[in-house]
C-alpha cells in the first residue's frame, strides 16, 4: 500500500471545503437589492458615426419621468431611480433578483456634443438618445485646388 507523506488528499479536500465557505460569504454579501452592488447599470450600447451618437439603455420598472439626462462637453450622464414592487397584505418574497434604487452612469464620448440638439425618446423599457456632435467637432472634407 502506498503512503501519503505529502498529504495531497487531505489539501485538496481542505482547498474544497474552503472555496465553498468563501463562495457561501459572497452569497450573503449579494442578496442586497440595491443597485450599488450591480456594476454598470443600466446596461447601455453605444454607436457612433461622423453626425453624432445613438445611446440606449435598458430600463424595464422605470418611469420615464424619474429620469435625468444631461450634457456636458463631451460627457452624457444618465441618472433616475427604480422604485421597489409594493408588496400587498400577507405576501412576502421568496426570491428577489431585480434591484431597485437610485443609479446614475456618466461616460466620455470621443466628441463635443450639441447639447441644444440631444433628443431622447423611451419605448418599452428601453431609452434612446440621439447625441449629435458639434458642428466645430465634426469632420471636414478639404477640398485641393490645383493651379
Amino acid at each position: 500500500m502506498l503512503s501519503n507523506p505529502f498529504g495531497f488528499r487531505s489539501s485538496f479536500r481542505e482547498m474544497e471545503r474552503m472555496r465553498r465557505d468563501m463562495n457561501r460569504a459572497l452569497n450573503r454579501l449579494d442578496r442586497g437589492p440595491r443597485f450599488g452592488s450591480v456594476a454598470g447599470y443600466p446596461a447601455m450600447n453605444v454607436w457612433t458615426n461622423d453626425d453624432g451618437a445613438i445611446v440606449t439603455a435598458e430600463l424595464p420598472g422605470v418611469d420615464p419621468e424619474t429620469l435625468e439626462i444631461s450634457v456636458h462637453n463631451d460627457t452624457l450622464t444618465l441618472g433616475g431611480e427604480r422604485l421597489p414592487s409594493e408588496l400587498g397584505e400577507g405576501e412576502a418574497y421568496h426570491r428577489r433578483e431585480r434591484s431597485y434604487g437610485q443609479f446614475r452612469r456618466a461616460f466620455q464620448l470621443p466628441f463635443q456634443i450639441a447639447a441644444d440638439k440631444v433628443e431622447a425618446s423611451y419605448d418599452r423599457g428601453v431609452l434612446q438618445i440621439a447625441v449629435p456632435r458639434a458642428e466645430a467637432d465634426k469632420p471636414r472634407t478639404i477640398q485641393v485646388r490645383a493651379s
